[in-house]
């Protein structure tokens, strides 16, 4: 006969913390709304979470950075792989949220703004693994890729930025950002994320993309990297133009582009890097 004080009543299985239903009771009972502001759209598509993980390299022993962890969704999958997270969050008011969420993990948090953040101090062989705040994915990318410890960044990205990241010269999107993505490493598209899968849903489309930095490349010069942004700020101009902009002599850019084995008339998005780099050192600006 079974002992009636060894049965338990059935309960409900807690759903999982990207449950829509999970989120919105989280939220509800910390009394907190996503403020748009800091770009607050937290995941919650679990498949879109792993897929992140694995496509970010998240393994035992890996160094990890979040930028943004909100709810601690994607921060939770990551660590679940074994990794070595710390997370960077500027809203205080998720303090309470993290420690419920995030208690059972070695995860460390570190609370400030993201901008304000010692990037180069971060151990050698880091990778970034993020849903970027879209109004500094920008600023963020570009400190990623200047920090010497940092060889990836995966990211959740608006679907034009990521674009962006990849275009080659010619392309439609090619500019500034492209060029920086290249100088620095190679870019890969991992998939498109679309709105339902966030609470709430954005207004665009989202990507992820991987970005591979080249650690034994050395830095781009910032002589370079200032003409190269000279170059392409109106990319569907001439080249001259651009480089007349920024203060260049008319005479001086000719015979560089004729240097190059450029026409007069030449786009500044229609220039390869490495024309773009031999303008600059005929021109001087670097050598």
């Amino acid at each position: 006969m079974t002992d009636p004080s060894a049965v338990t009543a059935p309960t409900d299985p807690v759903p999982p913390l990207y449950s829509p239903a999970r989120v919105r009771e989280l939220l509800d009972r910390h009394g907190l709304r996503p403020t748009k502001s800091l770009g607050q759209n937290f995941l919650i598509d679990g498949n879109i979470l792993r897929a992140i993980a694995a496509a970010g390299g998240a393994a035992p022993g890996v160094p990890v950075l979040e930028v943004g962890p909100g709810l601690g969704v994607l921060t939770r999958e990551v660590a679940s792989r074994g990794a070595q997270v710390t997370a960077l969050e500027k809203d205080e008011r998720l303090r309470a949220v993290l420690a419920e969420t995030l208690a059972d993990t070695d995860v460390t948090v570190v609370w400030g703004d993201a901008l304000d953040f010692d990037y180069a101090a971060l151990p050698a062989g880091t990778r970034v693994i993020a849903n970027l705040p879209y109004y500094i994915t920008g600023p963020l990318l570009s400190r990623f890729m200047a920090a010497p410890g940092i060889v990836s960044a995966t990211v959740l990205v608006q679907k034009e930025v990521a674009g962006r990241l990849a275009a080659r010269p010619g392309q439609d999107n090619y500019g500034f950002l492209s060029a920086l993505a290249a100088l620095h490493g190679t870019v890969t598209l991992v998939r498109d994320v679309p709105k339902g899968a966030f609470l709430p849903a954005p207004d665009v489309t989202s990507s992820v993309v991987r970005l591979d930095f080249d650690r034994e490349r050395p830095l781009p010069d910032p002589a370079l990297l200032a003409f190269v942004d000279a170059a392409l700020h109106h990319r569907r101009k001439t080249l001259r133009n651009n480089l007349r902009l920024v203060g260049h002599a008319g005479e001086a850019i000719d015979a560089a582009l004729e240097g190059a084995g450029l026409r007069p008339d030449v786009r500044a998005e229609d220039v390869s890097l490495a024309d773009l780099e031999g303008v600059a050192r005929q021109l001087n600006v670097i050598r």
